[in-house]
C-alpha cells in the first residue's frame, strides 16, 4: 500500500458568513451559532460567546457547517494550543479537537454531554453530580496506533495520527498527548521505517506502554528481511525498554521479536496489584486516570468483605482483582475466551504475591456472550449483593434489560421473556444487586441503560460524573451509580 505523495484535502468554502455569535459548543468541539433566520450553523475553532465569521463548505437545509475565519470577540477560554500540529489548516493533526479550550472548560462541556444524554436519552436525571475524575493534561495517552505512510515522491516516510478530515497521515514531528519518551521518537521511528527493505508495506505501529515498557507492534504485509529485523534490533537497544512485537496477519499472529527481559504490565498500588498484558490486550489508554477510576468505583460501590460481586465486561481483570482484595467472592465474566484466560493467569500471578496484603478473595472467571443475555442465564450466575458494568462502546442494553424482567416478576408476578419464551423462573434465593456501578466510555448507551433501568422501577440513578480519560478529545468516559429502589 503506498502512495505517490501527500495530497492535502481542503475544504471548498461556498461563501463567508457575516459576524456570527457563537451560543454553545457540541460534543465534536464545534461552536453552535444560528443565522438571523434561526437556521444552525456549526462552526469549527469556535468557542462560546465568541463574535466569528466563517467559511461555510457544507449547507444543507436545516444546517450549515463552516471553518472558523475570523475572530471579533474572543473567549476567555480560549488558550493557545501546545502542539503546533494542532489547527484548522490544511494538514493538521486529527488526533486532538479541543486544545484551543481550556481543559477545565473541556471537562465541564464533557458533563454537559452526560447530563443532557441521561435527560433527553434515559429520561434519568441523576440525584447527585459527582466531581469530574481529571488527571494530567499532557502525555498520558499510553495507547494508540500510529499510521505509517510511505511517500515514494518526497523520499520520506510519516508515523502518526491522521490529518484532521483526512485518510492521509498527519507530518508529524512531535505529539503532545504521547509520553514524552514516544514523542521524542516520532522522527527517529521515521528515519528507521525509511531505511528498511519494507518501508512501503508497513502500514501502522500499534503503540502500548506499561509502567516501564514500550511495546510496538510492526504491522508488516510482506516477511521482514534479516537486515529489517537488525535493524528493529539496533532500534530497540537504543531506546530503553523499546519491545517490538511483529504482526504479519490478523491479532492472532502478533508475536514478540526477541524474548524479553522485562514484563509488560502496569500496576494498581492503591490494591497491591500488578497486571501484565499483551499489547494487543484491551487496557485503559490513560494509566494514570485508570488508577483513581478504579478506586473511585470501589469507593461508590462500598464492597463489603461478606459480599459477592459480579464484574461484568471484566477484560483482563481491572477491576475483579481490586474487588477480590475487598469482597468474599468475586465472579468476573466477559466475553472473549482470549481475555478470560488471560485474567485467570493475571489472578495466579497475584495470588502468588501475597506476602505484604491478605490473600485474594475466591475469584471466578467465565467466558459468556454478554449481548445475548437472558433472565434466565442472569440467575444461573447467582445472586451478588453488588455489580460492577464496565461494557464496551455498545453498552449493557440486554443484561439490564434481563435484570429489569426479573425485577418485574418478584414485583408483579408477571412471567419473564426468557429467549423468546414467556414463563416463571424459579429463583431461589435469587435477588436483584442492592448497588451497580457503571462505567461507560459512551454517554449514549449509558443513557440507554439507564433509562431501562430507572423505567422498571428497580433502581434510581444517586450519582453520575464524567472523567476526563481523553483530554483534548471528544472522547466522553462516565461513571454513574445505581441504587435498588
Amino acid at each position: 500500500m503506498t502512495e505517490e505523495t501527500q495530497k492535502p484535502q481542503t475544504a471548498v468554502a461556498e461563501y463567508p458568513i457575516d459576524w456570527l455569535t457563537v451560543e454553545s459548543l457540541d460534543i465534536e468541539a464545534q461552536g453552535i451559532a444560528h443565522r438571523a433566520d434561526g437556521k444552525v450553523v456549526f462552526i469549527e475553532g469556535a468557542l462560546p460567546f465568541e463574535q466569528v465569521s466563517a467559511n461555510v463548505y457544507r449547507k444543507k437545509s436545516s444546517f450549515e457547517k463552516a471553518t472558523l475565519m475570523a475572530i471579533r470577540r474572543e473567549s476567555s477560554q480560549r488558550v493557545r494550543p501546545e502542539c503546533p500540529h494542532f489547527g484548522m489548516h490544511t494538514g493538521a493533526c486529527g488526533g486532538c479537537k479541543m486544545q484551543h479550550l481550556h481543559v477545565g472548560a473541556q471537562v465541564a462541556v464533557k458533563q454537559r454531554v452526560l447530563e443532557d444524554n441521561l435527560r433527553h436519552i434515559g429520561k434519568v436525571m441523576a440525584d447527585n453530580l459527582l466531581r469530574p475524575i481529571e488527571g494530567p493534561a499532557w502525555g498520558y495517552r499510553y495507547r494508540a496506533r500510529l499510521s505509517v505512510r510511505y511517500v515514494r515522491k518526497k523520499g520520506t516516510v510519516l508515523v502518526g495520527f491522521h490529518e484532521r478530515k483526512s485518510a492521509y497521515v498527519a507530518d508529524m514531528s512531535e505529539c503532545h498527548v504521547l509520553p514524552r519518551h514516544v514523542s521524542d521518537m516520532l522522527l527517529p521511528l521515521r528515519e528507521l521505517i525509511g531505511s528498511m527493505d519494507a518501508r512501503e508495506t508497513i502500514p501502522q505501529i500499534e503503540l502500548a506502554c506499561g509502567d516501564a515498557v514500550t511495546a510496538m507492534v510492526l504491522r508488516h504485509m510482506e516477511p521482514l528481511s534479516q537486515g529489517d529485523l537488525a535493524r528493529l534490533r539496533a532500534f530497540a537497544a537504543a531506546n530503553a525498554g523499546v519491545q517490538w512485537w511483529l504482526q504479519p496477519g490478523g491479532l492472532d499472529t502478533v508475536e514478540l521479536l526477541d524474548e524479553a527481559v522485562q514484563e509488560l504490565n502496569y500496576a494498581l498500588p492503591e490494591f497491591d496489584i500488578v497486571m501484565p498484558f499483551k499489547p494487543t490486550d484491551f487496557t485503559q489508554v490513560n494509566p494514570h486516570i485508570n488508577q483513581v477510576l478504579v478506586s473511585r468505583a470501589l469507593r461508590l460501590l462500598d464492597v463489603q468483605p461478606h459480599e459477592r460481586v459480579i464484574d461484568w465486561f471484566c477484560g483482563l481483570g481491572n477491576f475483579t482483582l481490586p474487588l477480590a482484595t475487598r469482597a468474599r467472592e468475586v465472579l468476573g465474566i466477559e466475553g472473549s475466551e482470549a481475555l478470560v484466560a488471560r485474567s485467570r493467569q493475571n489472578l495466579e500471578r497475584n495470588k502468588a504475591a501475597t506476602q505484604c496484603r491478605p490473600a485474594l478473595a475466591a475469584t471466578k472467571f467465565a467466558a459468556r456472550n454478554l449481548f445475548e443475555m437472558s433472565p434466565g442465564l442472569l440467575v444461573k450466575d447467582g445472586r451478588a449483593d453488588k455489580w460492577l458494568v464496565d461494557p464496551p462502546r455498545e453498552g449493557a442494553f440486554e443484561l439490564f434489560k434481563s435484570l429489569a424482567a426479573l425485577h418485574q416478576q418478584i414485583v408483579t408476578g408477571v412471567p419473564c421473556d426468557d429467549g423468546g419464551q414467556q414463563q416463571s423462573l424459579a429463583l431461589g434465593d435469587w435477588t436483584p444487586p442492592q448497588r451497580i456501578v457503571y462505567v461507560s466510555c459512551n454517554p449514549a448507551t449509558l443513557a440507554r441503560d439507564a433509562g431501562v433501568l430507572v423505567e422498571s422501577g428497580a433502581y434510581r440513578c444517586t450519582a453520575a460524573g464524567v472523567v476526563n480519560m481523553f483530554p483534548h478529545t471528544a472522547h466522553v468516559e462516565s461513571i454513574a451509580v445505581f441504587e435498588r429502589a
